[in-house]
């Protein structure tokens, strides 16, 4: 059994790629927002209810809507909804990329790394592409081929998958590069902007600044030279190199 879900919300055409891809394997499960979620990262909602609803949306593939976060889902879907514990959790396909400090604020990985701590091997799959109407299939034929692998070698346990695709024709993709991930960070603005009734308020903007521009081993350096990149993902986030260092501080 897989169990799918995204941060795009249900009518997303990157969700539906993925569903079709998946469906190719064994029994198919969707738990998807029922609006957009994007950068909702590892949130769950605790202030309101969560309300879920079954829908006929795929043929023969059981679908429910719930109004939470992404990760929201998997955890509905684990609790609630499923039998059992799905053996592979997919997120995505994200429209837009999920590439180097983009995993911490991502709503699809949020919803990977929720599987990983729940045990169940996970992959978030991204196109560089936020276009609603992007070509998926260059995506769809990378999923096939990692998704069997998954299948059929396994993720160790507390480790996932994130794999992301340039917006590029198939023809054009180099193949897969197994990579780290990228040093890099968003440096953001808030534009000030009045609303009509004269009232001040702020959109967030920004840029991406890549920290490694010449770093072959990463994740965006793969990308922008027309790779799918794959970097496996932990949710222990100690600083272990950092320890030894620690216990030398006078802390006593």
């Amino acid at each position: 059994m897989i169990l799918v879900t995204n941060d795009d919300g249900i009518n997303a055409k990157g969700l539906k790629s993925l569903v079709e891809v998946a469906a190719q394997f064994v029994n198919v499960i969707v738990v998807a927002p029922n609006e957009g979620q994007s950068g909702m990262a590892h949130a769950i909602t605790v202030k309101t209810p969560i309300r879920v609803h079954k829908i006929s949306y795929y043929d023969h593939i059981t679908t429910y809507i719930i109004t939470g976060t992404p990760v929201d889902c998997v955890k509905m879907a684990i609790d609630r909804l499923l039998p059992r514990k799905p053996d592979l959790l997919l997120a995505g396909v994200n429209h837009g990329g999920n590439a180097s400090s983009s995993v911490m604020y991502s709503g699809t990985m949020g919803a990977v790394i929720e599987g990983c701590l729940n045990s169940i091997p996970a992959i978030g799959f991204s196109l560089l592409d936020y276009g609603k109407e992007a070509d998926f299939s260059a995506v769809q034929h990378y999923a096939r081929k990692i998704i069997k692998e998954t299948l059929k070698n396994g993720i160790p346990v507390g480790v996932c998958l994130n794999v992301n695709v340039p917006s590029k024709p198939l023809g054009k993709i180099k193949g897969i590069k197994i990579c780290r991930q990228n040093r890099g960070v968003w440096r953001e603005e808030f534009e000030h902007r009045t609303d009509p009734a004269g009232n001040d308020y702020y959109w967030l903007t920004g840029t991406f600044e890549n920290l490694e521009p010449l770093a072959e081993d990463t994740d965006e350096w793969a990308l922008k030279n027309n790779y799918v990149s794959l970097v496996p993902v932990q949710f222990d986030q100690t600083a272990y190199q950092f320890m030894k260092k620690l216990q030398k501080w006078e802390l006593k």
